[in-house]
């Protein structure tokens, strides 16, 4: 898990061009294709397009060994021989991260929804009703497509400007800082409790 996580910084920092832009390509091209088509169709036609590369690389290593003469055997071999049914051990542990989440998850919602702390969950308001502005102009496959570009490009355009990005993320979170301390000593018992 830690090469995934490693390879997949490389691909959103364009370290390797090729390896980024087919993914990057790829990945829109799923998505656009989701935007005309259902799901059922687009993963009908990834399926039919990756059987006819298989065959026709199939026949054709068939072919080529028939004319030589030679006995390479299967040409995916490899492949077919590479274990990938996972462990016991690797499906309790992804269980395990996944109940963890899950029940972060329930108790910071209930935390929000009953109101613990006043001004969290007047956050939580303000969130919920600046994403239905959101949900008004662009449906989830829009949103999906927007996170995907912005994964490919902000890293980069952040490693070149870090200096002046952070300057004025700084001047931003001031301001939002201050904002928010007028706002916690006008509304009664919003006072953040000390930690």
């Amino acid at each position: 898990l830690p090469f995934l996580s490693f390879f997949s910084i490389d691909l959103l920092y364009w370290r390797n061009v090729k390896q980024s832009g087919a993914v990057f390509s790829s990945v829109l091209l799923l998505l656009f294709s989701l935007t005309q088509f259902s799901v059922v169709s687009v993963g009908a036609y990834l399926a039919l397009a990756a059987l006819s590369a298989t065959i026709s690389f199939r026949i054709y290593k068939s072919v080529l060994q028939a004319v030589q003469k030679t006995d390479e055997g299967h040409p995916f071999k490899a492949y077919l021989e590479m274990e990938i049914a996972m462990s016991q051990d690797q499906i309790s542990k992804y269980a395990d991260k996944i109940l963890l989440y899950s029940n972060t998850c329930m108790k910071e919602l209930r935390r929000l929804f009953l109101v613990q702390d006043l001004v969290d969950s007047l956050k939580f308001a303000v969130l919920m009703w600046l994403l239905t502005y959101v949900g008004a102009l662009f449906n989830g496959l829009t949103l999906l497509i927007l996170a995907v570009v912005s994964m490919f490009t902000l890293p980069v355009v952040y490693e070149k400007h870090q200096a002046q990005i952070d300057q004025y993320v700084g001047l931003i979170r001031t301001q939002v800082n201050s904002v928010v301390g007028k706002i916690q000593a006008k509304i009664p018992g919003a006072k953040r409790k000390e930690e």
